[in-house]
Order: C-alpha cells, then structure tokens, then sequence
C-alpha cells in the first residue's frame, strides 16, 4: 500500500495556497473559475468524448454515440457543441449527402487528455480500494 509522505502533503497544500490564496473570502461561491472551466471538462460524458477522440483520432458522430456507451443523442450534441466552444475539439463539415461531420481533438484538448490519462490511471489502479470500500459500507 502506498502511504502519502510528509513532503507530498506540503506540496500539495503550497498548490493550494497558491491557488485559493487569493480569493476573497466575502466573494459570492458562484465566481469560481476553476469550477466554471472544470465542470465541462469533468462530467462523466465529456471524460469519455475526449478519452475515445484521443484513441480514434476521427470520430463521427454516430460512432461517437456507439463507442460512449449509455449517451443519448441529445447530450452527446450538447457536450460535442460545448467541447467545441471551449477548444477541446473542432468539428469539420462536409457538404456532402448525407452530410459527414468529423471530430477531432484539439491541441488544447490533447493537452487535457495528457492531464485526463494521469487521472484515469489513477483510477485504474484504484479501483479495486474503491470497490472494497464500498462493500464495506452496504
């Protein structure tokens, strides 16, 4: 079992400091740009969107609805639409019949897809401690 050392701790509580050292503790909660960036980026959909974009680096969007399992069509609009207004992909149409429309990854969503496998490899390797906690606690 891996144990957080002393120096990993300060580390990270120096990110913190410099990260909400700043704010003003009278400022509503809602003005939060962390929030306001990382709850597209966050949500379960949008994690695998990017995830399967980074594998098949082209992807329409019927494969897209057929590879993020459980997504309806409708959500999978809204958060490519969303992806796309934010910079994590670009969207190329082609004027043909029926008309083709592509996905892509940005460099700015590679760039949060190199940050994403840190997160999802984590998760890997944690999985098991998760699911035995949860059994634990039913």
């Amino acid at each position: 079992m891996e144990t957080i050392t002393d120096t990993q701790r300060l580390r990270v509580a120096v990110k913190l400091k410099k990260m909400f050292g700043h704010v003003n503790p009278k400022d509503p909660p809602e003005i939060c740009p962390i929030r306001d960036v990382m709850a597209l980026a966050s949500d379960k959909w949008s994690i695998l969107i990017i995830l399967y974009l980074g594998y098949f680096p082209v992807l329409r969007f019927n494969e897209l609805k057929r590879k993020v399992y459980g997504i309806s069509g409708k959500i999978l609009s809204e958060r490519l639409k969303s992806l796309e207004v934010d910079g994590y992909l670009s969207r190329e149409l082609f004027p043909e019949v029926p008309i083709r429309v592509e996905y892509r990854l940005t460099d700015f969503g590679h760039s949060y897809l190199q940050k994403l496998m840190e997160l999802t490899e984590w998760a890997e390797k944690y999985s098991n401690r998760v699911i035995t906690n949860r059994a634990k606690h039913s």
